[in-house]
């Protein structure tokens, strides 16, 4: 079963990178863009056929290893 786990900082974090980004976009014309946020996400590939259980480990990864739940969110997608 193959699952993505996106990754980005909360809402209420700073994040530098996407304010660089956007600025770097605001000076090549793109004036429409607002807000930038960057994140990571993770292509999984995971040796389980039920959809649930598969969530439910993927979630325990992204908790303990794959995001830092005190900076980030992460949201898990399953693919059946």
């Amino acid at each position: 079963m193959r699952a993505k786990v996106h990754v980005a900082l909360k809402k209420s974090v700073l994040d530098p990178q996407g304010k660089t980004i956007l600025q770097a976009l605001h000076r090549l014309g793109y004036e429409e863009v607002k807000d930038v946020r960057l994140g990571k996400e993770f292509y999984i590939e995971i040796d389980e056929s039920d959809p649930g259980k598969a969530r439910e480990r993927l979630e325990e990864m992204a908790r303990k290893l794959l995001a830092n739940t005190v900076i980030e969110d992460f949201v898990v997608e399953v693919e059946e």
